[in-house]
């Protein structure tokens, strides 16, 4: 299955794969059904969670039911259990949204929700966010999570970013980091997809952040704080919602 799932994932386009798995997704559910582990987003249970990866693969990451990964996992803990997202009135921003999260956000009546992106099926506006259609200080919060690495310049979409963020707005970036680097490392030299999975995770990212992310999102004017919340966790719940341990949220403020 292991082998099945990263074949999908390189060959099978993005809008593509998320369309289908609006099919696969209850079949799934039902065969791995269990007790092991638990998805927090709608609380199911399963036997085991599935594969996944574009380059090295990671074991047991991805639910069956949200399909949502470990970061989506805690991202969920982190707004549900320390933050007003759920119970506030707040006009929010989401980039690339993810289906885990996309129809229970739009279904909270404390948001005015508006998901963008490029390219997705299931955004509302399609954007560039190097060139966002919004006006300064619009919104309350914004999720942008697992974009920026996608993105060449990334400098002028967090520019952007913290323009159309409201003075005292909160956004949560996060991205695939490697804490164990120090500097970002890009080489747009290398346009192998499979050299290109191998070095920085997925053929169509254009960097590795380090842990200078942090600080190049307050060169923008962002006040940053860096979130280990599964140090709050035990270590049973970090292994029965099966989420990366010492993972951090890029927690910013305007």
């Amino acid at each position: 299955m292991k082998n099945l799932f990263k074949l999908i994932l390189n060959i099978i386009p993005r809008p593509l794969l998320i369309r289908l798995s609006y099919v696969v997704r209850p079949i799934l559910g039902i065969i791995l059904k269990g007790n092991n582990f638990t998805d927090p987003i709608d609380g199911k249970n399963f036997r085991s969670f599935l594969p996944y990866g574009y380059g090295k693969q990671r074991n047991n990451v991805l639910s069956p039911s949200t399909l949502s990964l470990e970061r989506h996992r805690l991202l969920w803990l982190y707004l549900k259990n320390e933050t007003n997202f759920f119970s506030e009135e707040l006009k929010v921003l989401h980039f690339a949204p993810e289906q885990c999260f996309l129809k229970r956000f739009k279904s909270l009546k404390n948001l005015d929700y508006t998901t963008t992106d490029l390219l997705s099926p299931i955004a509302d506006v399609k954007a560039d966010i190097c060139n966002l259609p919004f006006p300064d200080n619009t919104y309350d919060v914004i999720l942008c999570n697992h974009v920026l690495e996608h993105i060449p310049d990334d400098t002028k979409a967090m520019k952007e970013l913290f323009r159309v963020m409201k003075v005292g707005g909160m956004g949560i970036f996060q991205i695939p980091q490697d804490l164990n680097r120090q500097s970002t490392f890009e080489d747009d030299t290398i346009t192998d997809k499979k050299e290109r999975a191998k070095i920085f995770g997925q053929y169509d990212h254009v960097r590795v952040y380090g842990r200078d992310y942090f600080d190049k999102l307050r060169n923008i004017g962002f006040k940053v704080d860096e979130v280990d919340y599964t140090a709050k966790l035990s270590e049973a719940l970090i292994k029965k919602y099966c989420l990366a341990k010492g993972e951090l949220i890029p927690v910013v403020y305007k």
